[in-house]
C-alpha cells in the first residue's frame, strides 16, 4: 500500500458527491469476508467435505492463505451471481433457494466485519464538509444498512443502493446514476469509491468525475491501476485531497 503520487492527483474540485462500495473499500475484505465466503462454500456443499472445497476455490478464495482472488466470484459478485456460480460447479442446491440462504448469511456478516476506519468520524466529516455521501455494494440493500447501523454512520448517508434494490447490478451505471438523480448532481460530480474493476467500470460507464481505487479489498495496484483516476491506500486518504 502506497500513499498517492502527489504530482499525478487528479482534480477533485468539481465533486460534490461521493458513492462509496462496502466490501474491500469501507470494510477490510479479507478479515471481513474470509469466514464468511467459507460459511457461504459450507452451505453451498450441503455436508459433501470434498465438494466445499471446491466451491470454495470455485468463489475465488484460497483455503490455505484466507486471501480471495481480485474480480472473483466472491470478492465482485451478487448473492444471486454467486449462487449461479457455485451451482454451476457442483452445489446440489437450487440457485433461488442458495441464493435465499446467502442473502441470509451476507445480512449477518455485518456483525464480524472490520471497517477500514472509523467509519461513523470519516462519514461525519465529509457530511460536514457538504458531501452528499452513498453507498451502492454487490450485497444486498438489507445488509449495507445493518452495516451502516452497526458503524453508526446510517444517519450520514443519503443513498443506499444494493444488487436488489432496483437499480441494476454491478458493473452496469444504474447505481451511480440512481444516486447522481437522487442528490441532485451530474454523474460528472460524483467520485466513486472501490476497491475492484467492477467498481470502476460502474464510474466509467456512469461518467463519474473521478474513479478511485482502494486497496483495502482484493484489487491490486496493478489491476486497479489502469481503471482508476487515482489508487489509495485506504479510504482515509480521500480527505485530504477534497477540496
Amino acid at each position: 500500500m502506497t500513499d498517492p503520487d502527489l504530482s499525478a492527483i487528479p482534480d477533485f474540485s468539481g465533486i460534490k458527491a461521493i458513492l462509496f462500495d462496502k466490501d474491500g473499500t469501507l470494510l477490510r475484505y479479507d478479515e471481513s469476508w474470509g469466514p464468511v465466503n467459507r460459511a457461504a462454500a459450507r452451505i453451498a456443499a450441503a455436508g459433501n467435505a470434498v465438494l466445499e472445497a471446491r466451491l470454495l476455490a470455485a468463489g475465488g478464495m484460497d483455503d490455505a492463505s484466507g486471501h480471495t482472488r481480485a474480480d472473483s466470484l466472491f470478492a465482485a459478485g451478487s448473492a444471486a451471481d454467486i449462487a449461479r456460480g457455485l451451482v454451476a460447479a457442483g452445489s446440489p442446491l437450487d440457485v433461488a433457494d442458495l441464493t435465499q440462504r446467502l442473502d441470509a448469511l451476507f445480512l449477518g456478516a455485518a456483525d464480524q466485519s472490520v471497517p477500514a476506519t472509523d467509519l461513523s468520524a470519516l462519514f461525519g466529516r465529509l457530511k460536514a464538509r457538504g458531501f452528499k455521501l452513498g453507498v451502492a455494494s454487490s450485497d444486498n440493500e438489507a445488509a449495507i444498512h445493518a452495516t451502516a447501523r452497526r458503524f453508526d454512520f446510517a444517519r450520514h448517508l443519503d443513498f443506499v443502493a444494493g444488487y436488489d434494490s432496483g437499480h441494476g447490478v454491478k458493473p452496469e451505471p444504474g447505481m451511480l446514476l440512481a444516486f447522481a438523480r437522487a442528490v441532485g448532481v451530474e454523474p460528472r460530480q460524483v467520485a466513486m469509491v472501490g476497491d475492484n474493476k467492477h467498481d470502476m467500470h460502474v464510474g466509467a460507464s456512469a461518467g463519474a468525475g473521478l474513479k478511485i481505487a482502494v486497496l483495502t479489498g482484493t484489487g491490486t495496484t496493478e489491476t486497479l491501476s489502469p481503471l482508476a483516476d487515482i489508487v489509495l491506500a485506504d479510504i482515509t486518504l480521500i480527505e485530504d485531497l477534497l477540496p
